[in-house]
């Protein structure tokens, strides 16, 4: 979608796919900054740590402790310095109003997985006035953890750690749970049944369907995937590193048009950099 929304505004810029591991994060943004790279993006598991080695968090960052994009500029003493940014938080929340018109004032949210993009989500949710919040993750602790952070921020919002026992608008899954074709479910619908939800949000994009998904639609379930929340948190990046308004038609295009195309899934590489042309 970078790519393509370089070409409609004639930049001549490359988004580019880098695996980098985990102990070597710090030295690549060190080394896209030393080669004069606009910016980063990065995938899990690198979100948090990039908080500890960026020179500087704006306050989304601040506000949600991950970092998913990266933009190097110049200070007034001429060092280029890395600012970190979070543009996943607005994005999901606007997927979710675009793509399942839920509205999230006074909603009842399931909320499937809390590391990374599930700690987020579960905040900004939090922070858009939802009535209840229910947390559920492989290790509890965890879940208990993020909860504890949610009444201490936003204590008007009731916060709990399990299945709820009673029907929801809306179930979000923020695990890696269907990536691949042999995974299970993240719902454990023994515990939930998929008709007590009104809508079903996988921020899973690749593939287009998960077994979640599937299996909401057959409960007649509103479902959407990960593609609209992977456009908005993208169109942000383009405009924090360009300082252009992103053309979000063009973009949309490209997305579905790689990611609704009949081919094997891709593999996962992080984190995704850009650098000028």
């Amino acid at each position: 979608m970078h790519n393509a929304a370089f070409a409609k505004l004639g930049l001549n810029w490359r988004y580019v796919a880098c695996e980098v591991e985990l102990k070597r994060l710090h030295e690549a943004i060190e080394g896209a900054k030393a080669m004069n790279f606009a910016g980063l993006n990065l995938t899990v598991p690198h979100k948090l740590l990039a908080v500890e080695m960026v020179d500087q968090l704006d306050h989304s960052a601040m506000m949600w402790r991950a970092v998913n994009t990266i933009k190097f500029e110049k200070d007034l003493d001429g060092r280029t310095r890395a600012v970190g940014y979070n543009t996943d938080a607005d994005a999901i929340v606007t997927s979710l109003r675009e793509d399942l018109a839920v509205s999230l004032p006074g909603a009842k949210v399931l909320l499937l997985g809390v590391g990374g993009a599930g700690r987020t989500a579960a905040l900004k949710l939090a922070s858009e006035n939802v009535a209840e919040l229910f947390l559920v993750n492989r290790t509890v602790s965890k879940a208990e953890e993020v909860a504890a952070e949610i009444q201490k921020q936003f204590p008007a919002v009731k916060v709990s750690v399990g299945y709820p026992a009673a029907a929801v608008d809306l179930i979000v899954n923020a695990t890696s749970l269907g990536l691949n074709p042999d995974d299970p479910s993240p719902l454990d619908e023994n515990q939930f049944p998929l008709k007590q939800a009104r809508a079903v949000y996988d921020m899973i994009y690749r593939p287009a369907e998960t077994r979640l998904l599937k299996a909401a639609k057959k409960a007649r379930c509103h479902t959407a995937n990960g593609l609209g929340m992977l456009l908005h948190q993208g169109a942000k990046a383009f405009e924090l590193w360009t300082g252009q308004a992103a053309p979000l038609d063009v973009m949309r295009k490209a997305l579905e048009k790689e990611i609704y195309k009949a081919a094997a899934p891709a593999k996962t590489r992080s984190p995704k950099a850009k650098k000028k042309g």
